[in-house]
């Protein structure tokens, strides 16, 4: 980590002080944040759709933050790098580089009920505070990386794609709860369309000319309900029907649902896939209609722990008052899905959560107001700083380093040989179901 970290003598002092600046670096840039996120929150845009967010936190880091490199338009058209310092070289021949991630895409309708705005805040904040604490430092590099897409597409797995994420060693983020927690068990995701194909026929004069695709659609979505008592209890499958005809004296001759499918975890996501490839083509069966099958571009995979940063983040989050939530249900229980996760498959990260300062849940109308309060301010810079403490303690510390990275091996070779497990067992879920139709992903 360079030799102006080398050596335990006044390292203990100097990474106090680095902690202090952060923190003091983060609270001077205490207005213009507000005012990010503010701006990020005041327009909602939807995924691959975040141009104003995109401009808004470029100017922030070429306008109002001063010497940083920032690539507009990162690999994808509204993503973004912002670097600090010397990025690049071999592994072994260059510091530490940290990585915060931010994301800023909104949901439909409902605008930041997830928060997004806030986490863009959080990982600008971050950064901020890391670049003023390694000023003196100049070897060490600092990179903030803009992702969209998260809540549709998985944005992270595209810039993953497209190597992006080559040259971090190790990358924070964090997202906004009900709860502060260092981890929290998200679940592998896979969504799909289905779409059903019928025959028009007047409903009323002679409908058995008509081949009906609402109850294709109807039939499947009972098919799913009706299977969920068969599915292990932390799996999970919900969706909605996006179109299910167009009048009612027209027997429906197109339908369309979309659903996720969920599973703790990534090896199972295949079998849960199977089961409800069945009820779909069952469905279309037993009403005549033609089936197409379109599945995400991208499975989100369930995020790895690291125990390592887990455990230095709780403890630097203690010394700043945040009270860590200790309810094992809240900890242990599967919840959403983020495009995180195929990140923690490639490089060692963390993505925890933090308390806003309500207790309205995400994804509905009373989050929204929340994430654009003065309120949830004070909690998102306390995690801003918690994230660039433990970030400190990485960089300071080889050996820290060295054990992050150990636990991120671990963690990715256990899911890995789950994986290879059941695909050389493969006798969990049907092994196959007959079906009408062609299925295209």
């Amino acid at each position: 980590v360079g030799p102006e970290l080398s050596g335990q003598s006044g390292s203990l002092h100097k990474l106090q002080h680095c902690k202090v600046q952060a923190s003091n670096c983060i609270e001077a840039a205490r207005e213009s944040l507000g005012e990010l996120s503010t701006a990020i929150w005041s327009c909602p845009e939807l995924a691959f759709q975040e141009t104003q967010a995109h401009d808004t936190l470029v100017r922030f880091f070429t306008v109002k933050q001063k010497g940083w490199v920032v690539q507009s338009h990162y690999k994808l058209e509204t993503a973004f790098r912002a670097t600090w310092g010397p990025v690049g070289g071999k592994e072994n021949d260059r510091p530490i580089n940290v990585g915060f991630l931010c994301e800023y895409d909104a949901l439909p309708d409902i605008g930041h009920a997830c928060g997004h705005n806030l986490i863009a805040e959080v990982g600008a904040a971050a950064a901020l505070g890391l670049r003023g604490a390694l000023e003196s430092l100049e070897t060490l590099p600092v990179t903030v990386l803009g992702t969209p897409a998260e809540e549709d597409g998985g944005g992270k797995i595209d810039l993953i794609e497209a190597g992006a994420f080559e040259n971090m060693d190790v990358v924070f983020m964090a997202h906004p709860s009900q709860e502060d927690a260092a981890y929290l068990p998200d679940m592998a995701e896979h969504d799909v369309t289905v779409k059903y194909y019928g025959k028009a026929s007047h409903a009323a004069a002679y409908p058995w000319e008509g081949i009906n695709a609402l109850d294709a659609a109807v039939l499947a979505y009972n098919n799913l309900s009706l299977l969920r008592q068969q599915l292990k209890p932390d799996w999970r499958l919900h969706g909605v029907i996006r179109h299910g005809g167009v009048k009612p004296n027209i027997v429906p001759s197109f339908s369309q649902l979309e659903f996720y499918l969920r599973t703790p975890m990534y090896k199972d996501l295949s079998v849960l896939r199977e089961k409800a490839e069945c009820c779909f083509k069952a469905a279309a069966i037993a009403t005549g209609c033609r089936i197409e099958l379109e599945y995400g571009r991208h499975e989100y995979q369930n995020v790895l722990p690291n125990k390592i940063l887990e455990q230095l983040y709780e403890g630097n989050g203690k010394s700043l008052g945040v009270q860590f939530t200790t309810d094992e249900t809240v900890l242990n229980t599967p919840s959403g899905s983020t495009d995180f996760g195929n990140v923690s498959y490639v490089v060692p990260g963390i993505h925890t959560y933090f308390y806003i300062g309500t207790e309205a849940l995400n994804h509905t109308e009373e989050y929204t107001e929340a994430t654009g309060s003065e309120k949830a301010q004070f909690y998102t810079l306390r995690t801003a700083k918690t994230l660039v403490m433990t970030a400190l303690d990485v960089i300071f510390n080889p050996d820290i380093f060295q054990q992050v990275k150990e636990n991120y091996e671990i963690a990715r070779l256990k899911e890995e040989n789950q994986m290879r497990g059941r695909i050389s067992g493969n006798n969990s879920g049907p092994e196959h179901c007959s079906g009408a139709g062609s299925a295209s992903r």
